[in-house]
């Protein structure tokens, strides 16, 4: 089955592909079908906007369509940035740095010992006859009060993994790729598209 994944990410493609191998999907990404979707990302759930993206995918292309939506959750912030993280302030001048720091500003009062977060991501399948799979993945730490490791992207410097006695920037790409929200979420996808297989076989 081939399946068209809603992203420009050459590095996520090769991710998702590791994990759903054995299910023998075709997954290829959107550009390679000569295909350039721009979603707005309007809902105000994860869940809402990798529907919304995977969904405009789907009908551009008429194949089933896989989107991820992502970002961090801190508890103390009341859940933001949350589906904002890829957007924290507002401010279009804001690179992965400015935004971090703008976090950890955010952040300064809070107590050591409050400052549990979680990144999140949630994958949605939609196929062409309105079938849809949804599938959710955390990874729990705390925030640090300043950088650590030069790894990763995003948040991931500030995120203190306890699993793994350091932060996901100080993680390899292999050690993040087996314990992140993303891999998390692939492993409940994997299993709920095991079972449809099973079911579709009876």
């Amino acid at each position: 089955m081939k399946v068209v994944l809603a992203s420009k990410n050459p590095h996520k493609l090769v991710e998702i592909q590791a994990i759903l191998k054995p299910l023998d999907m075709e997954l290829v990404l959107e550009s390679q079908l000569g295909v350039s979707v721009d979603v707005e990302e309007t809902g105000e759930t994860f869940e809402e906007n990798s529907l919304l993206k995977a969904d405009a995918v789907m009908k551009a292309t008429g194949l089933p369509a896989l989107a991820d939506d992502s970002g961090i959750a801190v508890d103390a912030l009341g859940g933001a940035p949350g589906v904002h993280s890829a957007r924290y302030g507002d401010d279009p001048t804001l690179d992965d740095w400015g935004r971090l720091l703008l976090l950890l500003k955010n952040t300064e009062h809070v107590p050591d010992g409050e400052r549990q977060a979680q990144f999140v991501c949630v994958i949605t399948l939609v196929y062409p006859d309105g079938r849809v799979i949804q599938a959710r993945g955390e990874a729990h730490g705390e925030l640090l009060r300043q950088a650590q490791g030069t790894g990763g992207f995003g948040y991931d410097p500030i995120f203190y993994y306890p699993p793994a006695g350091k932060t996901f920037a100080c993680l390899t790409a292999e050690e993040k790729n087996r314990v992140s929200h993303r891999a998390n979420a692939l492993k409940v996808l994997y299993e709920k598209l095991c079972k449809e297989r099973e079911y579709a076989d009876k």
